[in-house]
């Protein structure tokens, strides 16, 4: 008979709360039950615990690992300020994880989390749903078939709304950031500049942000990132710029035309077959990418009306019994800090920096 896996839930009401569903997804998988829940707020406690259906719920996480000691702690708060400490507390006892994005506030703390895990052998997953769609195979396929020929450039935005500039880079465009590595694309430098108010950012501008993010600043951001294929992708997010429809996603430009990739479990992936990249001067139309091809039905599999993070669950207990990393690792959530780290760094010392970098904290500390 397949293991249950026993889940701890840890959230922070009114401080990230329970992220995307991230408390709940576990209800819908048949491996997997939640046990317990830690909640330093009494109300949102009481609240878990009936939504969960668990009688077990505590103020402190730690002490939850320790009386409860469950197989798998999620990590719920969307507010990343408690993401380095609750993992390394649940890595110290051999405890998976499986947490909300983005993954921690610095490289340093990265460097501490995998440090701890790596010791106890413990797996750690990171809710960036994208990464485990079914439908990344068919991208990954279609590129390497040459469906839009080689492919010249990555262009990537944020959602542009009040969030737009540096909220944004962590929010949305580790999302964003987290595609462009699913898709087999390494970063070896990136040149940025972070504007606010249309000055380039100083000292003065800098910020605590929001949701636990740390010191921050930019209500503009510009980042090129030169990959080791030989081209360039770009990141851009202005704030209060965002249209209806949004323009967030990840654009692939090729030779013979462009994929579009808006990020999700069932992600929105169309393809324009256009050298022109332009359906005005081509009379081409944009066409539906399923797992099934291009303009083709998509295939029910049974998870389409399910969580969100079903196919992460998945992908979390087969590496659990394989004894492999998960496919957004703890090593990859590190690489998406570091790509977001860099355009800060980049900013701060005024010229393009190199991958890996030799900053580990917050460059903006550093100003």
């Amino acid at each position: 008979m397949p293991k249950t896996y026993r889940v701890a839930v840890f959230g922070r009401t009114g401080k990230g709360d329970y992220g995307h569903g991230v408390d709940v997804c576990w209800l819908d998988h048949p491996q997997t039950e939640v046990v317990a829940v830690a909640d330093e707020n009494p109300d949102g406690r009481a609240a878990a615990a009936k939504r969960l259906g668990v009688n077990c719920a505590f103020a402190d996480y730690v002490e939850m690992l320790n009386e409860v000691k469950p197989d798998i702690l999620a990590i719920g708060p969307r507010w990343i300020d408690q993401h380095r400490d609750a993992t390394v507390a649940a890595g110290e006892r051999g405890v998976h994880v499986f947490m909300e994005k983005p993954f921690c506030r610095t490289l340093e703390e990265a460097d501490e989390i995998i440090t701890t895990c790596e010791r106890t052998h413990t797996k750690v997953a990171i809710a960036h749903p994208t990464r485990y769609s079914p439908i990344i195979s068919t991208v990954k396929g279609l590129l390497r078939e040459g469906a839009i020929g080689n492919v010249l450039e990555l262009r990537a935005r944020g959602k542009e709304d009040r969030r737009g500039g540096g909220e944004d880079l962590w929010v949305l465009g580790s999302h964003m950031l987290d595609l462009s590595l699913a898709l087999g694309y390494d970063p070896e430098w990136c040149f940025a500049s972070v504007l606010q108010g249309g000055e380039p950012i100083r000292r003065e501008h800098v910020a605590e942000g929001a949701e636990g993010i740390g010191p921050l600043a930019g209500d503009a951001v510009r980042a090129t990132y030169g990959l080791k294929q030989g081209i360039t992708m770009t990141w851009q997010s202005y704030r209060n710029q965002g249209g209806d429809p949004r323009r967030y996603g990840l654009q692939i430009f090729g030779s013979k035309g462009i994929m579009e990739i808006v990020e999700g479990s069932l992600p929105e992936v169309h393809i324009l077959q256009d050298s022109s990249w332009s359906p005005g001067r081509s009379g081409k139309s944009w066409e539906k990418v399923t797992t099934a091809g291009i303009g083709q039905p998509e295939p029910l599999s049974g998870k389409e009306t399910g969580h969100r993070h079903l196919y992460a669950i998945d992908d979390l207990l087969s590496a659990i019994e394989d004894q492999r990393e998960p496919k957004c690792s703890m090593y990859e959530g590190r690489r998406i800090v570091e790509m977001i780290a860099a355009v800060f760094e980049s900013v701060r010392v005024g010229q393009p920096v190199s991958f890996p970098l030799e900053t580990r904290v917050n460059p903006l500390t550093l100003l």
